[in-house]
């Protein structure tokens, strides 16, 4: 519960981050936290605004003697990926967080935590309403809509900032110093198509792939995690050819950056053929299981009987949606040739939607390099246009390019150096951060980003680990002492 993760330390990081939690934040529906934001940089009596998108800037001053130091912008996102387990009951638009301590996690019970990016949070507010921690001026920046479109960022207009360098706090590795990542796109493609009436020789099945992982669609794409929407239509494919199966409904994955757990579909299939169909999913199952053993050892695939569905796809456009589907890439699409293990490209299937005469699937490719982002991106527009669909581009961000230059960046991996006896990891990542952005309307602002350790985040496994916490928290206290002069 939130008393037990109030009691640990460091409090007052711990305390603002079950105060944040209590707040439902979902992306695209931030008004109650940046009501909630607002409330506390006035509450504080600092300078406090929020801009034409709404995002919260707090002001505070240099403690003395810290007066001749640079300012520092200190920024993380409100919003939070909602995600939860099918067979909880939350419902994230009234309800806070219900956290709970796990040896040294803290995790949320079926639902995602809000560690990404609420530990950055609470770690601003922690440092302004101190008294007692040495630091230069700094500048909150609090955006939103990070996780669906990076439009608070976008948004965030030049001049409204003075700081000459931002600590962006949404690293998911307590080793890891920050100083680049990858842009993206969302390619959705859509088309209508023509129903039909089931006949009436036809059954019902319902189909249902769950009990996946799930998680970040940058930095987890590469772990070989199961993705629902793929292993759906592979359990559809040539269903029409086997025992007559059409197609009636799909229902798969959610948000773009989420790696997609869960898929349902309603289906129809000749009577005559219906325990070739039982047999063949039945073995189908078990070597998709077998596949996925090691990543996905909860995977669950149910097949049961229901009520014959009304109506069913067009068959021309069934076989041109599930070849498609079979054609498009998901994973990784390549790997950098510059920085060791990093993955440069990708693509996520992470939503698809079949019902009522509509066919909607939404990807977020992402990469390193613009034009290897543009060059996946129209490799999925050229299969989905193939079976008749209309793709568009959407939501492009650049990536953020290294600077290994930084003054920050040297300041900081000495810093690490001392408190933990060892070189830190300085690396770029696949996920997306707001530096890439914020960079366009502050190109001389010297940014990098770190953060504590959170695993599975975008999924219901996310949790923070408590130790990290602790070690984060001294790495941005000497930080914040060790700005350099203006």
């Amino acid at each position: 519960m939130s008393t037990e993760i109030r009691q640990l330390e460091p409090k007052v990081l711990w305390n603002k981050f079950a105060d944040l939690n209590a707040v439902p934040r979902p992306s695209k529906k931030e008004e109650r936290v940046i009501a909630f934001m607002k409330a506390f940089g006035q509450n504080l009596g600092l300078d406090t605004v929020v801009d034409s998108v709404g995002n919260v800037i707090i002001k505070k001053p240099a403690t003395p003697g810290m007066e001749n130091r640079a300012t520092v912008v200190m920024q993380s996102h409100l919003d939070m990926v909602h995600q939860k387990n099918n067979d909880t009951v939350f419902d994230f638009d009234s309800q806070g967080i219900e956290m709970y301590i796990d040896g040294d996690w803290v995790r949320a019970k079926g639902t995602t935590l809000g560690a990404d990016n609420g530990l950055g949070v609470a770690t601003i507010m922690a440092v302004l309403e101190s008294s007692n921690i040495p630091h230069p001026a700094i500048e909150a920046l609090f955006t939103i809509d990070e996780e669906t479109g990076m439009t608070g960022a976008m948004g965030l207009k030049g001049g409204l900032l003075q700081g000459s360098i931002l600590l962006n706090l949404d690293t998911e590795e307590d080793d890891e110093i920050g100083v680049g990542c990858a842009g993206g796109i969302d390619v959705t493609a859509k088309r209508t198509y023509k129903e039909e009436e089931t006949p009436e020789f036809k059954v019902g099945y319902e189909i249902q792939v769950k009990g996946l992982q799930g998680g970040h669609s940058g930095m987890q794409i590469h772990e070989g995690l199961g993705n629902a929407n793929k292993i759906m239509n592979r359990l559809l494919f040539d269903g029409f050819e086997n025992y007559g199966l059409r197609i009636s409904e799909i229902d798969g994955g959610s948000l773009r950056n989420a790696i997609p757990r869960e898929s349902t579909a309603i289906v129809a299939i000749d009577a005559v053929h219906e325990d070739a169909f039982i047999f063949d999913m039945a073995m189908a199952t078990n070597t998709i299981k077998k596949e996925l053993k090691t990543r996905e050892p909860d995977l669950i695939i149910e097949v049961s009987k229901c009520d014959a569905p009304k109506h069913i796809m067009d068959l021309g456009v069934q076989e041109g949606f599930t070849r498609a589907m079979c054609a498009a890439l998901n994973g990784v699409y390549r790997m950098s040739a510059d920085i060791p293990e990093l993955v440069e490209t990708s693509n996520n299937i992470a939503r698809v939607v079949v019902k009522d005469g509509t066919i909607h699937v939404g990807c977020l490719t992402r990469s390193s390099m613009d034009s290897s982002k543009m060059d996946l991106a129209n490799t999925l527009r050229a299969t989905f246009e193939l079976t008749g669909c209309e793709v568009e581009f959407s939501g492009d961000y650049p990536g953020w390019t290294p600077n290994m230059d930084s003054t920050i960046l040297r300041i900081m991996t000495n810093i690490y150096e001392k408190l933990n006896k060892e070189e830190p990891h300085v690396a770029a990542c696949h996920a997306g951060l707001e530096c890439s952005i914020l960079g366009q309307n502050y190109p001389d602002m010297d940014m990098i980003s770190f953060g504590p350790n959170i695993k599975g985040a975008h999924s219901p496994d996310e949790r923070a680990q408590i130790s990290s916490v602790q070690k984060y928290w001294k790495f941005v206290l000497e930080i914040l002492k060790h700005i350099p002069k203006t």
